[in-house]
């Protein structure tokens, strides 16, 4: 019999779960494990609540879903490489350079629906985010279902892009965003760290992986990232870009009712299946100060190549939120 308090995300839907109190005894416990993964794997997003707020409860959790991937560029700010390797320190000060308008609101720390390392071959297979210091407003983390997204898809829709594969590059000016925008989208001020990201990403290949994919249990998963998708494989025409603006604003629109915003606490943990779950960040008022940490699940779901067979070996920055 569970010891663990396990409830819905949210009551009706399979998506999500909570588990509250989980001490860092029990993550050690085999059994306890083992029913937490299957959870995971069932659910695809898990909301651990009450959580003793540090970075050694932080590995401690992760590990009970994989090894930890370390990111690739040494210049990201680690929290200790030495007693707490992975865990990276992402941090936003008030009134910082990055700008956004969006729906007539100046922003910063806004990200658009997207799965990470969509310009890779492989994807990892999940994140683990706590909060350290959250904005008095909004700064919220979205979660949307990639299941629920396909069943959602109008018909005429889901026909063409199940089976089509998506190119995506490494892209992190914002400007140049425009899938599925939201209304009044406008970047006022680029990362001032954006150039240094894009000059050692030149020359990279674009990476492909499948617009939908069926699952060992047989769902199928509406997986397209709008930020960074640049084409269909094969199908780089006015007609292909126009079915991935339309997957896209299926995506921002089906997410307003279906997407889970967490409102953080700072005994809060929480893991988003990757190969599942789309997410996003709502941004903040640059008043504010926002810091987050974040360990990375290694894995891959293999379905993902680079472009002609190409292969890659530059170190790009990644961009986890």
């Amino acid at each position: 019999m569970s010891t663990l308090d396990i409830k819905p995300l949210v009551p009706g839907r399979a998506f999500g779960a909570r588990i509250s109190g989980i001490t860092e005894e029990q993550t050690r416990d085999p059994a306890l494990r083992g029913e937490i993964n299957a959870l995971f794997e069932a659910s695809g997003l898990i909301v651990f609540e009450d959580v003793e707020p540090s970075s050694r409860m932080h590995v401690a959790l992760s590990d009970v879903f994989g090894p930890l991937k370390d990111h690739p560029s040494k210049a990201v700010p680690r929290v200790d490489q030495e007693n707490f390797p992975g865990v990276i320190d992402m941090k936003c000060a008030p009134y910082p350079a990055q700008r956004f308008q969006i729906e007539g609101r100046e922003i910063t720390q806004w990200l658009p629906w997207h799965f990470d390392h969509a310009y890779n071959n492989e994807l990892n297979r999940a994140g683990v985010l706590r909060a350290l210091d959250i904005p008095a407003e909004d700064g919220m983390t979205g979660f949307v279902d990639g299941i629920e997204l396909y069943q959602a898809l109008a018909p005429d829709v889901r026909a063409k892009i199940d089976g089509a594969n998506i190119l995506y590059r490494m892209n992190v000016f914002m400007k140049d965003f425009h899938f599925g925008a939201p209304e009044g989208y406008q970047v006022t001020a680029e990362n001032p760290h954006a150039e240094a990201v894009m000059q050692e990403a030149e020359g990279e290949p674009r990476a492909v992986h499948p617009a939908v994919w069926t699952r060992a249990s047989g769902e199928k998963v509406l997986h397209v990232s709008p930020w960074m998708a640049e084409g269909i494989e094969g199908d780089e025409t006015p007609e292909g870009t126009a079915l991935i603006e339309a997957v896209s604003r299926s995506i921002f629109e089906e997410a307003k009712e279906l997407a889970y915003w967490h409102r953080w606490k700072p005994t809060d943990m929480l893991i988003w299946d990757n190969w599942r779950v789309l997410h996003a960040v709502s941004g903040h008022d640059p008043q504010y100060s926002r810091r987050m940490h974040r360990t990375t699940i290694k894995g891959d779901y293999g379905l993902g190549y680079f472009e002609g067979g190409a292969s890659s070996d530059a170190k790009v920055l990644e961009r986890t939120y």
